[in-house]
């Protein structure tokens, strides 16, 4: 692991089901015609940026937030940013699910026929090996969950964690090393807006 290296995680923009809070993994929803503008709203943030890699989950909202952002054309699929696996809950908002099962919360419990909680930190620990061997700035483009999942990871927090890590849509985190301490990972910014105003938060 280098000093030099750093994680730009930049989670897809507004789907007409994180809207409705409806749970999305494997569906491959496209963007709302908000969420591409959000994304395009990315174009300048990211172009102060310079990217080693830029490495794309494979469903199509973060794709299409990849390419809008202007940086797709040097993109690489990658499979371990995919969103969690919500088996069948999938289309189901967290408060339709505690209707059958009261207290459920997927950071601790995980999904029926989906990923686990230790599923999701397993393959988000297997992202970070390979990160660690990487130089620069990659970008990652991700989703909610996945990207809450990730930085707790990122700071050797256990999964559960992820719960207290918000993510809107369009936004940029960035995660990096302490250049003084190269076994410390660190948070540096966390929900960067540069499409919106905090007054335009629900």
């Amino acid at each position: 692991m280098t000093s030099d290296m750093k994680v730009c995680l930049v989670r897809h923009g507004e789907t007409a089901r994180s809207l409705s809070g409806q749970h999305t993994g494997v569906t491959d929803l496209g963007l709302t015609a908000h969420g591409e503008d959000e994304s395009r709203s990315l174009v300048l943030r990211l172009r102060s940026l310079a990217f080693a890699q830029v490495l794309v989950s494979p469903r199509l909202r973060a794709r299409q937030t990849c390419e809008l952002a202007g940086v797709a054309a040097a993109s690489e699929l990658e499979p371990d940013l995919s969103e969690w696996d919500y088996g069948q809950y999938e289309g189901l908002r967290s408060e339709d699910i505690r209707q059958n099962n009261p207290g459920w919360n997927i950071w601790r419990d995980g999904c029926s026929g989906g990923e686990s909680p230790a599923d999701v930190s397993n393959r988000a620990d297997r992202l970070i090996a390979r990160l660690c061997t990487m130089h620069g700035t990659v970008a990652l483009f991700t989703h909610g969950q996945f990207g809450a999942a990730l930085a707790a990871r990122w700071i050797g927090l256990v999964l559960v964690e992820g719960q207290h890590f918000a993510l809107h849509t369009a936004s940029v985190s960035l995660l990096g090393i302490d250049p003084h301490h190269a076994d410390r990972r660190t948070i540096e910014l966390w929900n960067e807006l540069p499409c919106r105003q905090l007054k335009d938060l629900p």
